[in-house]
């Protein structure tokens, strides 16, 4: 509907409009989209009824009122729509069907990429964290981050052991969050829910950073000290090197997710085995010089002040700080459904081999670190290793590249589980539905995007250090081991099946470790920044909560209650706002009569001439519609209607109201402005209004 007059009928034409255009009745329609045929046969007096499908392209009928759309019908028909859909397909890759999605499940090789890079890649920087707490007592304390290195493994054996447990219990995935919530209480499953994604978080950009720490490491070694410093001069104070690189990592890291989690496990497994092959050549190698006496470091580490005695605070400190090799453990658990058949035995078997794998790294690098009495520098731990064994020679540089692959890939253990457990959280409503939605790639792209935006941001926040964003790491992950075990042993408790003393047993021992180790890291690092998790989760918490609550509001609104059914809406009003009598509103009209056969043309008119005219058109044109004005002395148009409405409902608070807007369409969009968009203001001014709804019936102009 417009105020101008170049759609109006010519006044003193009184032909009656030609019935296609106002909106006469048309044949009978039919929704299986099949059309009757009548043929005659070859001899006389025969004849036969043909039925032939419209639209065979578009859509693929495999039963009465089911259709199978086509791909066909998502063809693009612009040119810019067209060239977005060709980047999108190199970028992602071509739309997979829904019922494609069992065909992109992981087998056990490429699942170890997806969901064990975390835990392994965390031995590349896990030693050093303890090691830089222990340099306060000087260089003679740095051996003791071995004996911390062996406390830590041998919890992450029985952790490991629990989880293995969890998944075959629980085999349709969500790990800690789901174990905590069936066996503990709807609270602590949310607590665990929170941890984990936090969790999630601090996993790529704690791994994304110490990947980029790498790549200045390699750098640095091969005497570029000095650019890399002139660079970061040049940059604004919350940028340098390390948080461009992290950035440039994030953005590949989610676009890759995005091509599906088959696909990114092909993409990252090349990564992922060179660092296994190339560490364990460089453990191997070193292990013999040790043993041979001729491993010694490329340069002589300084000697360190002792600033504070060895005491059981620093140690503990330092087992916190270390105890981040833990981190992806659970991984596994949560991200059972993306398993080839049979699920549990095969997650059962990668968490396996992951956890194996993690331990011999850990105390390796351990090892050969707090033999040569290495210190934390500029360079990392684990470069300083590699360049003692391997020297500035290629393997060395095969293997930074290696370190840097897996720290970078290791964020996809995140992306892979934190978009997972976004949409368990979204169908039980506690996250918004938007974490359900499936993409192109059969990925969760909501979750994907979310998790590449906030670990991007906390990279700036933090400035691309490893050292900072490491502090808050270990609370989330040893809170979700405390509430996963504790969940399991009441499971086990109440389950009472074969061996369940035994599980039961494991799965305290395992609740134990992870509620000591939780305290100690809680309290050594909460001035360090553990703090900001202590206090994000009870907030995030409280968001799941205030989500729940508002969806709840919205099932019990909208529920459907046996022997309480609403009555029938038998009073029913349609409007048909006119400007004037023109195509467009004749249209409208006519449509208006399919859903009541008392409509009701309204015109608001703010001059009585224009107002005698439009009711003669309607005299001619129209006049079996019912026909009302309504003057406005103050020339408003959507007030007015307002409260016409109003005054409907004073009279029958019960009356449904339709609005039936016509609204032309311009050929060019920037003829839009050219006109005031009445119909537009009106559905926005009734799209809240109670017992009312709004219908846009659009005559497109072809000029």
């Amino acid at each position: 509907m417009d105020r101008h007059n170049d759609l109006g009928v010519p006044e003193g034409d009184e032909k009656p409009l030609a019935a296609d255009r106002a909106g006469a009745p048309s044949k009978k329609i039919n929704p299986e989209l099949t059309i009757s045929e009548v043929r005659r046969g070859v001899r006389p007096g025969d004849v036969y009824v043909r039925m032939r499908q419209s639209h065979r392209k578009l859509f693929r009928r495999v039963g009465p009122g089911h259709f199978v759309v086509t791909a066909e019908s998502d063809r693009p028909e612009t040119w810019l729509e067209r060239a977005y859909r060709a980047l999108k397909q190199v970028l992602i890759g071509r739309p997979l069907e829904t019922a494609e999605e069992v065909h992109q499940r992981l087998t056990k090789v490429k699942a170890l990429a997806v969901f064990g890079s975390d835990a392994i890649s965390s031995s590349a920087y896990a030693t050093e964290a303890s090691l830089v707490i222990l340099m306060a007592a000087g260089n003679a304390a740095l051996g003791i981050s071995f004996y911390t290195a062996l406390a830590i493994a041998v919890m992450l054996s029985i952790v490991g052991f629990s989880y293995r447990q969890t998944v075959y219990a629980y085999p349709h995935g969500g790990g800690s969050y789901n174990v905590s919530r069936e066996n503990l209480g709807q609270i602590p499953g949310l607590v665990a829910a929170a941890a984990l994604l936090i969790d999630y978080v601090l996993t790529v950009a704690v791994s994304i950073v110490a990947g980029s720490a790498a790549v200045t490491s390699a750098l640095i070694a091969s005497g570029y000290a000095g650019q890399i410093k002139a660079l970061e001069a040049a940059l604004p104070a919350f940028l340098n090197l390390n948080v461009i690189l992290s950035l440039c990592f994030i953005g590949l890291i989610t676009l890759g997710n995005l091509r599906g989690i088959r696909e990114s496990g092909t993409i990252f497994a090349i990564p992922t085995y060179l660092f296994i092959v190339s560490l364990s050549v460089m453990l191997a190698v070193g292990l013999f010089q040790a043993f041979a006496g001729t491993l010694h470091p490329a340069a002589p580490p300084p000697l360190l002040p002792a600033t504070e005695p060895v005491t059981l605070w620093l140690v503990l400190r330092a087992f916190s700080a270390g105890a981040v090799a833990m981190s992806g453990t659970e991984a596994i658990s949560n991200g059972v459904p993306a398993f080839q058949k049979p699920e549990s035995k095969n997650a059962a078997t990668t968490l396996t081999v992951m956890a194996t794998l993690l331990g011999a790294f850990f105390l390796g690098v351990s090892y050969l670190a707090t033999r040569m009495g290495l210190v934390p520098s500029e360079e990392t731990i684990i470069s300083q290793v590699a360049r003692a064994v391997f020297g500035a020679s290629l393997p060395y540089y095969v293997f930074q590249i290696a370190t840097t692959g897996i720290l970078v890939i290791a964020a996809n253990t995140a992306f892979a589980d934190f978009p997972r457990l976004a949409s368990v959280l979204a169908r039980d409503n506690f996250m918004p539905h938007q974490f359900l939605f499936r993409g192109d790639r059969l990925a969760f792209s909501t979750g994907i995007v979310a998790l590449g935006g906030i670990a991007a941001l906390l990279v700036v926040g933090f400035g691309g250090n490893v050292d900072s964003l490491i502090h808050l790491y270990a609370v989330g992950v040893f809170l979700a081991f405390s509430m996963s075990n504790a969940g399991m042993v009441v499971h086990w408790w109440k389950l009472r099946g074969p061996n369940w003393q035994s599980s039961l047993a494991i799965n305290g021992v395992g609740a134990t470790l992870s509620v000591t180790t939780l305290i100690i890291v809680a309290v050594t690092k909460f001035a360090l920044g553990a703090w900001i998790v202590i206090l994000l989760i009870p907030i995030i918490v409280a968001f799941f909560q205030f989500i729940h609550r508002h969806y709840s509001h919205v099932a019990d609104q909208l529920r459907i209650v046996p022997g309480q059914l609403p009555p029938p809406q038998v009073d029913q009003l349609v409007l048909v706002p006119i400007d004037d009598v023109n195509y467009a509103s004749l249209r409208a009209i006519s449509f208006a009569r399919t859903i009541a056969r008392d409509a009701v043309a309204l015109h608001i008119s703010t001059n009585p001439e224009r107002a005698d005219k439009v009711k003669r058109k309607m005299q001619t044109y129209a006049a079996d519609v019912k026909f009302v004005i309504l003057d406005s002395p103050l020339r408003a148009f959507v007030r007015p209607l307002l409260a016409y409405v109003d005054a409907v409902h004073s009279q029958y608070p019960s009356a449904f109201v339709t609005i039936v807007l016509p609204e032309f369409i311009t050929a060019h969009w920037w003829e839009g402005f050219l006109h005031n968009r009445t119909a537009a203001r009106l559905r926005r001014a009734f799209e809240k209004h109670p017992n009312v709804a709004v219908v846009l019936v659009p005559y497109l102009l072809e000029k």
